[in-house]
């Protein structure tokens, strides 16, 4: 994977805890710098953890699927950005001020790093750097959902949904991009 294909992925990953962090920073009345830091880190490091464990299962199954490999990561990808770009297309509920708790704010950042899981289990099977791609996807979304959580409480629900939605047109194109550099379209 090349350096730039490595930050877009890391990026496109990152989009779903961006947009679930604008909705933490808009329930709380007054995010704080501190508080935007830990909420980054807590997706950051799901986040990053994520891809390992798929990565893991993708090796193990990866005999099984080796003539096809190209495309259970193309068909991976794209269902993951399909379900994206639905729920950025859906309308959100009215937000609510309310404290936020390590648990709530653990499994948010889980149920937006499902995700993170299929595509390490999809990096398995075209020989990418694990280690380098969960580092890169794990420093990208503490970083956005960093900023996410400073924004929510300025921009709130207009924004969270577009973020998703644009991470999954993404994922959809870094599989097209798999797809196409296995079956030999680009050569």
């Amino acid at each position: 994977m090349t350096p730039f294909a490595l930050v877009f992925l890391a990026f496109s990953m990152s989009a779903d805890a961006f947009a679930a962090s604008i909705s933490k920073g808009a329930e709380l009345s007054r995010p704080q710098f501190r508080h935007a830091v830990g909420i980054g880190l807590i997706f950051g490091v799901i986040e990053a953890i994520t891809p390992l464990i798929g990565w893991v299962a993708g090796v193990a199954s990866q005999h099984f699927v080796q003539a096809w490999d190209h495309w259970v990561a193309f068909t991976l990808l794209c269902v993951i950005g399909l379900h994206m770009v639905v729920a950025g297309l859906k309308k959100e509920e009215k937000i609510e001020h309310r404290k936020q708790t390590l648990w709530l704010l653990v499994l948010t950042a889980t149920a937006t790093s499902i995700d993170a899981m299929a595509v390490g289990a999809s990096l398995a099977f075209i020989d990418a750097d694990i280690i380098a791609t969960s580092l890169a996807i794990g420093l990208a979304t503490t970083l956005m959902a960093s900023i996410g959580t400073l924004l929510g409480h300025k921009l709130g629900k207009f924004v969270g949904h577009w973020a998703e939605l644009i991470g999954g047109v993404m994922l959809i194109g870094i599989g097209c991009a798999v797809l196409a550099e296995h079956t030999g379209v680009f050569s």
